[in-house]
C-alpha cells in the first residue's frame, strides 16, 4: 500500500501529466519518427533514420517545448476551464501554479539547449516556436479567426521542423501536410462551439460568440470540404501504398461529420464532433505504416 505522502506525489506527477497532456505529446513524437521514415526520408536506412542523433534532438526539443506550451496555455485559462472541463481543472489544480511557470521555464530552457546541438537556425526556430505559443496564449487566443489560425499553424510547427530537416518538398509532403492542417484549424473551431459557456464567461470574442453558431458552422463546414480534396488527391493522383483505405475511410467520416455538424445543439454533440476529428488525426498517424507495408516487415524482420 502507497503512504499517504506516495499518494500526494503520485497525484501530482498524473496532475502535471495531466496539465501538459502527455499522451498528445507521445502521439507526436510517434508522428514525427512515423512521417521521417515512411513520408520524409523513405530512401534512408531504419536504423539511420531512428538512431539519427540530430532527429531525436529535434524531436525531443519539440515535446519540450509543446509540454511548456499546454502549461501556459493551462495557466491563462485556468478560470475558464473551471467552467468548461470542471473535473480536468480540479487534477490540474493539485499543482501549484508557481510550481507550473518554474517548470514551463525548465522544459522552454532545455528545449533551446538541445537544439543547439543541432544548428543556431535550430535554436532559432525553437525560440520563435516558444514565443508564438507564449503570444498566442496571452494575446492571440482571444482573437477570432486570427487565434484559431495561429493555434493550428503552431499544432504542425514541430512537423515543419522534421520537414526541414530533410529538405523533402515532394508535393505528396505538402498534401498531407494541408490534411492535417485544415483539420487540426476545424477541430479548433469545434472547441469553441464547445466551450461557448467558459468563453463568454471570461470574455473571449470567439466565432461563435461574435457572429453565431450557424455561422461558426459554415466556417467548419468550409474547412471539412476543403479537407476532402487533398484526401481525394493522395487517394487518386499518388502513391500512397495501403494509406489510401485511411484517406476512404477519412473521406467518409468527414462527410458524416458534416450531417452530424448541422444538427449538432449541445455541448455534447460537439464534444462528439471533436473527438471524431481527434480520433481521424490520431489514426491517421498510425496509419503511415500502410504506405508501405513490404518496408514494414522488412524492417521487423
Amino acid at each position: 500500500m502507497l503512504s499517504r505522502k506516495n499518494k500526494l506525489l503520485l497525484l501530482k506527477f498524473l496532475s502535471l501529466f495531466s496539465v501538459v497532456r502527455g499522451y498528445n505529446i507521445l502521439i507526436i513524437v510517434l508522428a514525427q519518427y512515423l512521417a521521417s521514415i515512411y513520408i520524409l526520408a523513405p530512401h534512408l536506412p531504419l536504423r539511420r533514420v531512428v538512431f539519427d542523433l540530430n532527429l531525436f534532438c529535434i524531436v525531443l526539443a519539440s515535446a519540450f517545448v509543446i509540454a511548456g506550451g499546454y502549461i501556459i496555455n493551462n495557466f491563462y485559462d485556468a478560470e475558464k476551464d473551471l467552467i468548461n472541463k470542471p473535473t480536468k481543472s480540479m487534477l490540474d489544480r493539485l499543482v501549484s501554479q508557481r510550481f507550473k511557470l518554474s517548470t514551463y521555464f525548465v522544459l522552454n530552457l532545455l528545449a533551446v539547449f538541445v537544439a543547439s546541438y543541432v544548428s543556431f537556425k535550430a535554436v532559432l526556430f525553437f525560440s520563435s516556436y516558444v514565443f508564438g505559443i507564449w503570444f498566442y496564449s496571452h494575446k492571440l487566443k482571444k482573437v477570432p479567426f486570427i487565434g484559431n489560425f495561429v493555434s493550428a499553424t503552431l499544432a504542425i510547427a514541430p512537423f515543419f521542423a522534421v520537414f526541414v530537416y530533410y529538405k523533402n518538398f515532394d508535393t505528396v509532403i505538402f498534401l498531407h501536410a494541408i490534411f492535417l492542417f485544415l483539420l487540426i484549424l476545424a477541430r479548433e473551431m469545434i472547441k469553441d462551439l464547445e466551450n461557448i459557456a467558459g468563453d463568454m464567461a471570461q470574455n473571449y470574442k470567439t466565432i461563435p460568440i461574435l457572429y453565431g453558431a450557424r455561422f461558426s458552422k459554415i466556417c467548419i463546414s468550409i474547412l471539412i470540404i476543403l479537407t476532402l480534396l487533398p484526401a481525394l488527391l493522395l487517394i487518386n493522383y499518388f502513391d500512397i501504398g495501403y494509406m489510401y483505405l485511411y484517406f476512404l475511410a477519412a473521406v467518409v467520416l468527414l462527410i458524416l461529420f458534416l450531417v452530424i455538424l448541422w444538427k449538432s445543439r449541445t455541448k455534447m454533440h460537439y464534444v462528439g464532433l471533436h473527438n471524431i476529428l481527434k480520433m481521424i488525426i490520431v489514426v491517421g498517424v498510425f496509419s503511415i505504416l500502410l504506405i508501405n507495408i513490404d518496408l514494414v516487415l522488412n524492417r521487423i524482420l
